[in-house]
């Protein structure tokens, strides 16, 4: 049995398996316990160190430094106790643990967070391709963004394989899930050791300084030695300038994509109003929903108006125009309405969508005519994918996650309890940086990212040609790679990365599930569902 799982043809053929690269970290010896969790034995073949055990230690007792340290301090670890226990998935308490393909998840020693609170035995979901190198040194930390998971084949696909900058016959790639999101690492949806129930509105509030510390405690599990690259976009981005905290001696490089060394106004006030549709929302319930009465109108909403900042007004008129879609002939009165007017002034109402959400492609232009429009109800296709795209969120997210993980990214500053400003905590980063920025970006500035290579004294950026907006990095694949390519070759040119272009084998053949990619004719919606239930 291997901690690092080989690379397989997902369903419906999404990621081709890449059958020449041995994706081994070390062998283990494993022994499972009464309650099936698979316990990393402390021999000398697992190649886990559990030497130098550190003695818990209160945070607020420690002066912290302009970096990070020794991010075991968090824990508790009493002596010849299991650092780190395999959760058999057998054992997981949510469907959505299921959706990332093939990941491990992990229970950890307890750790206290950057507010003070103790997660008891929390546990962490994660991926790794390829194996380290003898001087085990040889590592990629992939970092996910908001509604992302660790399943980087899902949402970077592209990216990853022989040739690509996330090469695992070259690197160790390490993706693990922050704490919050609803895909296997503790959230709302994970159970509380205290009350044997999900946390659900009890879960406190987590910081993405949290994040990269439970993600290293991991790396050190895995014994490794240093970090070559971080690379991460949007929320990724900022866990990769928080990575750069730990040191240039850890993490040698950073690559921040579409994102910022600070959650500005603009998006903190985005936030609330998303969280806003969820409280509105009557079976919100201050959190205290059950499984049967979800607040998923309130979610679904707060998802549309995130997906107007994701991309921009260009990718929506050159996709969308002013094209209508097939509607359902409708009875007004058995709708409780009085009228067609009724009708008409109400369609999109709830659940009175008279669009087939099965249905994707619009009507020609020919039937583009006032009998259409005018006289009867109408839906144009940029409201039917903003309502498609908020039906498919709902089946694979949680209302209560989606909260945590916008206070998360509110509460993000890398000069908070460091720095007077922002720009001094920049200039105080060592690593070689490289910056990816997208100017039709409305989430985050290119301003903000001007800011960035301004002070970080070793840094570049480079701008990713797209109309897309905020989601360009999720969906412009071949800039990214020859940017990122481009750096490593200059940067490392000890690991010998090649010049890749995409072909046509490339080409993603199913919706991505945490991503932008979209194919036709699809139908994962089916899968999605399949895990709600």
């Amino acid at each position: 049995m291997f901690l690092s799982k080989p690379i397989i043809q997902k369903a419906k053929g999404s990621i081709k398996p890449l059958s020449s690269v041995t994706n081994t970290l070390c062998k283990c010896n494993f022994t499972t316990s009464k309650t099936k969790h698979i316990l990393l034995s402390n021999t000398i073949s697992t190649s886990i160190s559990n030497n130098n055990v550190p003695l818990y230690i209160k945070a607020n007792s420690i002066i912290i430094n302009h970096k990070f340290g020794d991010s075991q301090k968090y824990f508790s670890t009493k002596a010849n106790e299991n650092k780190m226990q395999v959760i058999d998935p057998s054992e997981y308490n949510h469907p959505f643990f299921n959706l990332p393909y093939e990941q491990t998840i992990v229970k950890i020693p307890d750790f206290e967070l950057e507010c003070g609170q103790i997660l008891k035995s929390p546990q962490v979901a994660y991926k790794t391709y390829g194996k380290l190198n003898e001087t085990r040194d040889n590592v990629i930390v992939i970092c996910h963004a908001l509604t992302g998971s660790c399943d980087v084949e899902d949402w970077w696909g592209p990216l990853i394989g022989p040739g690509k900058p996330f090469d695992p016959n070259i690197y160790f790639i390490f993706c693990g899930n922050v704490l919050g999101s609803p895909y296997g690492t503790t959230s709302p949806l994970t159970i509380n050791p205290d009350t044997g129930r999900p946390y659900g509105p009890d879960f406190p509030l987590t910081t993405i300084r949290d994040d990269v510390k439970i993600h290293k405690y991991i790396l050190d599990q895995l014994n490794v030695k240093s970090v070559e690259y971080v690379v991460g976009g949007s929320l990724g981005g900022m866990h990769a300038f928080e990575w750069a905290f730990f040191g240039k001696e850890y993490v040698h490089n950073v690559v921040a994509i579409a994102t910022s060394a600070y959650q500005s106004a603009w998006l903190i006030a985005w936030n609330e109003a998303q969280r806003q549709c969820i409280f509105c929302d009557p079976n919100y319930n201050n959190g205290y929903y059950t499984e049967d009465k979800q607040p998923e109108l309130g979610l679904q909403n707060a998802r549309i108006q995130g997906l107007m900042t994701y991309r921009s007004n260009i990718s929506f008129q050159k996709r969308f125009g002013r094209k209508i879609m097939k509607v359902k002939n409708v009875d007004p009165t058995k709708n409780n309405l009085k009228s067609l007017n009724a009708l008409i002034h109400n369609e999109g109402n709830r659940n009175l969508r008279l669009d087939d959400q099965k249905k994707r492609k619009p009507l020609p232009k020919s039937q583009y005519t006032k009998e259409n429009l005018i006289l009867k109800p109408y839906v144009y296709s940029a409201q039917s994918y903003l309502r498609y795209q908020a039906d498919r969120f709902v089946k694979r997210f949680d209302a209560n996650c989606y909260i945590a993980l916008t206070r998360k990214l509110d509460s993000f500053d890398i000069s908070r309890g460091r720095f007077d400003t922002v720009d001094e905590a920049l200039k105080s980063i060592e690593q070689n940086m490289l910056v990816l920025t997208i100017k039709s970006d409305g989430v985050f500035c290119v301003e903000e990212q001007e800011k960035v290579v301004k002070n970080v004294p070793n840094s570049e950026m480079h701008f990713i040609k797209s109309e897309d907006g905020h989601d360009g990095f999720l969906l412009e694949f071949q800039q990214v790679i020859d940017y990122i390519i481009g750096f490593m070759k200059k940067i490392t040119p000890k690991y010998p990365v090649g010049q890749y272009t995409l072909t046509n084998d490339d080409k993603p053949t199913r919706t991505s599930t945490f991503g932008e990619v979209e194919v036709e004719d699809d139908d994962d919606d089916d899968e999605l569902l399949e895990a709600k239930k």
